[in-house]
């Protein structure tokens, strides 16, 4: 039986910082505003000369410096992102030519927030059939590009970045215990990009109602994601054979430090068992 085991990891980031005062020089919003509502305190910024590709690829190349493993090892490459430089051709396969990874099957998956989970799986499985020894799984996104630098609700949680993984099939028990996925495609409108697909294609009219910018329901998307963060979790611990007492860390998806402390309320935990540096970052999905 083969195990899917996490052996490297890495992440990369635009060197521009906008912190919260920045923001305040352009917007009706203040530090103290946008901390206690989200916790979020600065966020980096792609650079013109920046890309999902080229972030992804940075992160990637960490990850397999971590894991003493060259592209060429390489036999997938999962891209979870939802600001992929085209609709075609996948941005992983324009990191795995920008890796070098000559060997390794790539396509992108897109699940918004949940993308890098719903990849890791994928990974995780993969590996676990025998058909994939060694898997990239990377998330990565420049939503400042999709974000109305006018709209006080969008613009302050949202930042630039991209994270990696190295699974590696191992027959030591381990790794990669287990995942859950699940969707609700009922709420699909309450955090959208509303046009640039094929149902609203740009044309001047939707560039003109501003419909290629993110949207959002905060208060609804907040009331949705306490909930699922705590089911996910002990639903998860318990596919698992574990207990939350069993669990050192919870890295949860780094959206808003209030749900955070609400899902740490669902679940009766402190918070320090969660991992939050959703202050430096912002929402990087």
């Amino acid at each position: 039986m083969l195990y899917a085991h996490i052996t490297g990891w890495g992440m990369s980031v635009p060197e521009p910082v906008l912190t919260n005062d920045d923001l305040a020089k352009t917007i009706d919003t203040n530090d103290e505003w946008i901390r206690e509502r989200t916790g979020i305190r600065e966020r980096h910024i792609a650079r013109e000369t920046d890309s999902t590709s080229t972030l992804g690829a940075r992160a990637a190349l960490k990850a397999l410096s971590v894991a003493n493993l060259k592209p060429t090892d390489l036999d997938l490459i999962i891209c979870a992102t939802s600001t992929p430089e085209h609709l075609f051709p996948a941005t992983a396969c324009l990191i795995q030519d920008q890796l070098g990874a000559t060997k390794a099957g790539a396509f992108d998956l897109l699940a918004a927030c949940t993308g890098f989970i719903f990849a890791m799986n994928m990974a995780a499985q993969s590996i676990r059939s025998g058909a994939v020894k060694n898997a990239l799984v990377i998330g990565s996104e420049t939503l400042s590009r999709f974000v109305n630098w006018q709209d006080r609700n969008t613009c302050i949680l949202f930042g630039d970045g991209a994270g990696a993984f190295i699974l590696q099939a191992s027959e030591k028990p381990g790794g990669v215990l287990s995942a859950v996925m699940h969707s609700d495609g009922s709420g699909g409108n309450l955090l959208t990009l509303p046009a640039g697909g094929s149902r609203h294609p740009a044309s001047e009219a939707t560039i003109g109602a501003g419909q290629h910018y993110i949207y959002m329901d905060g208060k609804e998307v907040f009331r949705f994601a306490t909930k699922a963060m705590a089911q996910s979790t002990e639903e998860v611990l318990k596919s698992a054979g574990l207990t939350k007492d069993d669990v050192s860390l919870i890295i949860p998806h780094q959206a808003n430090s209030r749900i955070i402390e609400a899902a740490a309320r669902g679940l009766k935990l402190q918070m320090d068992k969660f991992f939050v540096k959703v202050d430096r970052y912002g929402n990087t999905s």
